[in-house]
């Protein structure tokens, strides 16, 4: 995995990933709080998320609206 890591084309994938994807994760855990499910059971789980997607929408939302 090292050796991956260390060649250009890994590098360029990892760059990639952290601008995509991380930071969405990374607000929903810091800012929003979320960093467990409260419910037990995989659709239970899957409809708490279905919750915090929407939640995190909105939220981007409301902050692009303040800059109009």
């Amino acid at each position: 995995m090292q050796q991956c890591i260390r060649t250009e084309r890994g590098d360029k994938k990892r760059r990639l990933r952290q601008q995509t994807l991380e930071p969405v994760f990374g607000i929903i855990k810091g800012v929003m709080g979320f960093r467990q499910f409260l419910l037990r059971g995989l659709e239970k789980v899957e409809g708490e998320w279905k919750l915090v997607g929407p939640a995190y929408n909105c939220k981007r939302l409301h902050r692009m609206m303040q800059m109009v």
